[in-house]
């Protein structure tokens, strides 16, 4: 789901007319494509919608979940979507060019904080709501195989400050984003998540004297899965802002500890999908 937000924001950003370079040429083409558009400057996208997921991670039950999302520049900060949260980008970039990315990102963490379905893993308790920041650093690499596409990099280092896991979580994604037309845009991103021992503790540790067998989780990578994300500007034309639909589809899978952790082994699935719907909004 990370991966996917962090790519809705480059096809709202980019699923500008690939027709165009067959006009005016590919070294001229963005250029083109982007003057006098909504993105040229500040600008905000917001949107709503629905994600069709796992309860938990780990979890086989399946359950529906609002999903806000803001995106835009402004003042030459950028903000893309995270899931629960958002980073934001302090390096200016130049249209065209090799895009370097370096800032803050923050988000809400409710993994069994809610919407716990199995009555089971719920005579455990639900965990609280973890606040996590940290730095968020990568680079874009523009212009591959058209004009318009991109190949983006990104590590997001995020520490618990709120005091529930207490712990920390790194995660890297791969993103290859492209324009189909002048408003219609896909991405596919690959990403993992390696967290340490007290996230570990708190998230797939299971105490004795329960329904389940007591397990010690110690710090690894707990999943690794790849998205597919599409959005289609509702009147042809992303370069004027306005409607847009955005939908979904994702799969990931449970590792190591997270994976034996008899709430995942036992109570739930290492296969984990997901899918949602919304539509947004560019001024």
């Amino acid at each position: 789901m990370r991966a996917v937000l962090a790519a809705a924001g480059a096809a709202a950003i980019l699923c500008g007319s690939s027709a165009a370079a067959q006009e005016t040429g590919e070294s001229d083409a963005r250029a083109d494509a982007m003057e006098d558009s909504v993105f040229d400057g500040d600008w905000l996208s917001v949107g709503a919608g629905a994600v069709y997921g796992p309860s938990y991670k780990g979890s086989d039950d399946y359950v529906f979940s609002p999903i806000p999302i803001v995106q835009g520049s402004l003042g030459g900060v950028r903000i893309n979507p995270r899931p629960g949260g958002l980073a934001l980008d302090f390096i200016p970039d130049v249209d065209g060019e090799v895009a370097f990315l370096a800032g803050v990102a923050a988000k809400l963490n409710r993994n069994r904080a809610s919407q716990i379905e199995d009555p089971v893993v719920k005579s455990y308790g639900e965990l609280d709501t973890a606040v996590e920041v940290g730095p968020t650093v990568g680079v874009s690499l523009p212009g591959l195989l058209n004009p318009f596409d991109s190949l983006s990099f990104n590590v997001d280092a995020l520490w618990d400050v709120a005091g529930a896991h207490s712990g920390m979580t790194l995660s890297p994604t791969v993103t290859y984003f492209t324009p189909l037309s002048r408003g219609t845009a896909v991405s596919l991103s690959v990403s993992a998540t390696h967290v340490d021992d007290d996230y570990a503790d708190y998230y797939y540790s299971v105490p004795a004297g329960g329904a389940l067998p007591a397990f010690q989780a110690e710090s690894g990578f707990d999943s690794v899965g790849a998205a597919l994300f599409g959005a289609v500007d509702l009147d042809g034309d992303v370069t004027n802002g306005g409607l847009a639909i955005i939908a979904l589809g994702g799969y990931s899978r449970m590792l190591g500890d997270a994976k034996r952790s008899p709430f995942t082994s036992i109570r739930g699935d290492a296969d984990q999908w997901t899918a949602a719907l919304g539509i947004g909004y560019t001024f």
